[in-house]
């Protein structure tokens, strides 16, 4: 499966666009972050860690998940 990922951080967005549904929750939440004229359409430095995780927990088709970075 496609998949996408956005650093920010201690997190990384990951956007997997075949489980997307359009209902926009992310665009509504975050816009300053979720721009979907825009390439890249995810921009995560625009939010911090806490607030990505709090939008990416609402989204209704699992669409958009998380993970966290690692220091190595």
């Amino acid at each position: 499966m496609e998949t996408h990922e956005y650093p920010n951080g201690n997190i990384t967005v990951i956007w997997q666009p075949q489980k997307c549904i359009h209902s926009a929750v992310c665009v509504k939440l975050l816009p300053k972050v979720y721009n979907p004229k825009e390439r890249p359409w995810i921009k995560a430095e625009n939010a911090s860690p806490e607030e990505l995780r709090t939008q990416i927990d609402q989204c209704p088709s699992g669409a958009l998940s998380y993970k966290f970075n690692t220091e190595k």
